[in-house]
């Protein structure tokens, strides 16, 4: 057989491989994406509330440094001053710091999702290696961020070559303008500035995050023989096993509950245990066992016969003898026959005085059976 690390990857990850890297923090990220996300939303900001931090900045300098005589030789009064300018100064900044907070966490979740693992932090050997770090170094990704970096170079130079010859000329005439009306209009202009060096850096994006998560899916595309051996790792779980033993005792009841309304009689305990039985007229097998159940399912069985109009006749000794020694799908046993005659026979003349409209037999009493299957008349589950 050949190695696992001969053979070619060609499949998909399955589920559990990619919850297994989700675990260990190997999850699909682009770098470029959450720094243009950041980059964004800095931008929007400043040009939604640049106007207002500049106004109450300079409002709070205007305050801090007008400062009384008798103040000044009182250091908690300046203590005081410097603390009230800070917060001040903090309020305005606030909704900016927020909004950073918040496109720093949306950007790895619009990615990936939000996932947190301890083993991420964990020192490797591998990352703490000169020769692993000279091959990463000259690894294909390292290529990559380099043409990545030169492309994000060139579109900013390029950007701000434009920028700068539309707007040379008024930063020229800021001089002529008052200081508070110079800082508020150059902040406008670099707010722009700002706002169009970001969006020239979502081309970057569009192609970053498209190939990190196809780099992301072929790192850990699996081989044939590693999908084959996870199956049967998988399947080698008890709760695995358990849950499949599970699904297939329901679809097994399902099935036999389906046969229930073709039976000709439900035997009865009357009411822990019920055998349903079906016999083909002309044939040579003996009468078939088609459902069997004990306490609710016994009760399943008799709801569905009623709704299905298939006789019950109660015969507990009979009922358990069957219940322990049939199968579904299985005949009678040899030494059962006589009993199960007698119950088919009362079956077939209770339709005939039905259809004739005859007054109704008395259903049978006592059924015996042998004394071999007496056994199971105080048996349980």
């Amino acid at each position: 057989m050949a190695n696992d690390s001969d053979q070619e990857k060609t499949e998909e990850p399955t589920a559990k491989r990619e919850e297994d890297a989700r675990k260990k923090g190997d999850i699909a990220r682009s770098r470029e994406l959450n720094t243009v996300v950041v980059l964004m939303m800095g931008s929007v900001m400043v040009w939604m509330t640049g106007d207002r931090i500049i106004k109450g900045m300079w409002g709070v300098m205007e305050s801090a440094f007008k400062i009384d005589r008798s103040s000044m030789f009182d250091p908690l009064e300046t203590i005081n001053s410097l603390q009230l300018a800070m917060q001040d100064a903090l309020l305005f900044v606030a909704p900016f710091l927020a909004a950073m907070v918040i496109a720093s966490l949306a950007g790895p979740i619009a990615m990936g999702g939000w996932s947190f693992s301890a083993e991420a932090f964990a020192p490797k050997a591998s990352k703490m290696s000169p020769i692993a770090g000279f091959k990463r170094m000259f690894a294909v990704r390292s290529l990559i961020e380099l043409v990545k970096s030169l492309l994000k170079f060139g579109l900013v130079l390029g950007v701000m070559a434009i920028l700068v010859n539309l707007y040379l000329y008024e930063f020229v005439n800021l001089s002529q303008l008052s200081i508070e009306e110079a800082l508020l209009r150059a902040s406008e202009v670099m707010t722009l500035a700002f706002v169009l060096l970001c969006a020239s850096l979502l081309v970057v994006v569009a192609i970053d995050v498209p190939f990190s998560i196809w780099e992301y899916k072929k790192k850990l595309k699996m081989t044939l023989q590693e999908v084959k051996d996870e199956m049967k790792q998988t399947e080698g779980r008890p709760e695995v096993k358990g849950k499949i033993r599970q699904l297939q005792q329901e679809m097994s009841q399902g099935r036999m509950l389906e046969a229930v309304p073709q039976a000709d009689v439900i035997v009865t305990n009357p009411t822990h245990f019920a055998v349903a039985l079906k016999y083909e007229e002309g044939g040579n097998g003996a009468p078939i066992v088609v459902a069997k159940g004990g306490d609710l399912m016994a009760a399943q069985i008799r709801n569905i016969a009623v709704g299905n109009g298939v006789t019950l006749v109660s015969a507990p000794p009979l009922a358990r003898a069957l219940f322990f020694t049939t199968e579904i799908d299985q005949e009678v046993p040899k030494g059962l026959y006589l009993a199960v005659a007698q119950v088919l026979a009362y079956v077939y003349q209770l339709r005939i005085a039905t259809e004739k409209r005859w007054k109704a037999p008395k259903a049978p009493s006592d059924i015996a059976i042998p004394d071999e299957y007496k056994k199971y008349a105080n048996k349980t589950h």
